[in-house]
């Protein structure tokens, strides 16, 4: 298996915070995402675990970035749209070792990064 290139960021937060979200990660360089609405369930231990509220309603937001850039952007999510903000938001990356029929955007992605 080759270099592990590109990381899909997961952000998970409130309903209606995508586009804070999506704000801080284009300031540390994402040229877009995907946005996807969920509901979530939480048991009554993480609620009193976590000490807030939990909405159910959530945005999940997709965003495919060099292994370059994800340190930075999930910082800028952090602060913008963290667990202590309004937004309770919570990021997490995986890596993607293929990617197939974004030929264009890949190109776009690993601009610069060599």
């Amino acid at each position: 298996m080759g270099t592990i290139l590109f990381d899909l960021i997961i952000t998970i937060v409130n309903n209606g915070f995508s586009d804070v979200v999506m704000d801080a990660a284009r300031s540390a360089g994402a040229r877009g995402g995907t946005i996807l609405h969920a509901r979530g369930t939480v048991g009554e231990e993480m609620k009193k675990f976590f000490g807030v509220t939990i909405d159910p309603e959530k945005e999940v937001i997709l965003i495919l970035t060099t292994r370059e850039k994800r340190t930075a952007m999930m910082k800028a999510i952090g602060e913008a749209a963290g667990l202590r903000s309004e937004a309770r938001g919570m990021s997490f990356s995986v890596p993607v070792d293929d990617v197939v029929g974004i030929t264009g955007a890949i190109a776009a992605l690993t601009e610069g990064a060599e």
